[in-house]
């Protein structure tokens, strides 16, 4: 096989795990690391920081994709992203400034896979529910005019929703943005369990608006990254035109999805996102 014909396969290959990457990352609220990530470092033998600062842009991508949807359909709570984005960066702030370099790294990653696993428990809890039942207002949820609706396209029905829990969603993002800052990750995973758990928000509300709060996140981090000359143009063009297309295909299939289907993909993503953290903070395969 010659030059021109190894690139091809190679450019095909990158492609291909963006553009699934990007309808994963579309459907569950995640971004498209959790799948573009491995499959550069594993398969491709991309070096790590390369295929991060990759993933930092196509997170970027799913979020101005999927993102634009999703706001202009209604689907996404504005008031609630810009509102926890508050915490994270805060948390991200003194992960990165104050704390980096003082905590071992490999214990975090032990510690947040713990944390990612036994939040399972509670996804796991909700398999069966379409829509969260008899929540309530807390008081800050009322006072900033959190709670909303959208038209849900499965179900052919508007769908008005309460938020609960926004002190305890406050100090989840706070702590995702001191991990995020700390640990160099994103933190998309934690915004839809802040969301889906604690906020008691449809599925498919905390999905639309943790697409639109990663991308906010993610362009802060990229600057970082192109800074330091890790984001390579050669790898970049094609992951982030493939997460595009992704993302528009998987805005289509989550908008026509029940919140039971999109809660098992984020529990089967979450769970392979603890694992990989794991295995990484006990040092195997490395």
């Amino acid at each position: 096989m010659g030059p021109t014909a190894q690139s091809l396969v190679w450019l095909s290959e990158v492609a291909a795990a963006s553009f699934a990457g990007g309808i994963v990352g579309s459907i569950s609220g995640l971004g498209g690391g959790i799948v573009i990530v491995p499959v550069l470092t594993i398969f491709l033998h991309i070096p790590i920081d390369k295929a991060i600062a990759a993933s930092i842009v196509s997170v970027i991508a799913t979020s101005s994709g999927a993102g634009a949807v999703y706001v202009r359909d209604r689907i996404t709570n504005i008031r609630i992203a810009m509102f926890l984005e508050l915490f994270t960066a805060a948390g991200a702030l003194v992960g990165a400034g104050l704390l980096a370099g003082h905590i071992r790294p490999r214990l975090l990653d032990v510690l947040f896979a713990l944390v990612l696993l036994f939040s399972l428990f509670p996804v796991f809890a909700k398999f069966g529910e379409e829509l969260p039942q008899k929540v309530q207002n807390d008081r800050l949820a009322s006072l900033l005019k959190l709670n909303s609706a959208y038209f849900d396209k499965r179900l052919n029905q508007r769908v008005a929703y309460n938020v609960a829990g926004v002190p305890v969603a406050m100090f989840i993002m706070l702590a995702a943005g001191l991990i995020s800052g700390l640990l160099g990750i994103g933190a998309g995973v934690v915004k839809v369990l802040a969301q889906e758990i604690a906020m008691k928000l449809p599925t498919k509300v905390s999905t639309a608006t943790s697409n639109f709060m990663i991308g906010v996140t993610a362009a802060a981090g990229a600057g970082v990254y192109l800074r330091r000359g890790w984001v390579l143009p050669y790898l970049v063009v094609p992951v982030a035109v493939a997460v595009v297309l992704g993302a528009w295909l998987g805005t289509l299939l989550m908008e026509r999805m029940s919140n039971k289907l999109i809660r098992k993909i984020f529990a089967l993503a979450l769970a392979v996102i603890g694992v990989q953290m794991l295995l990484r903070g006990l040092g195997v395969g490395q």
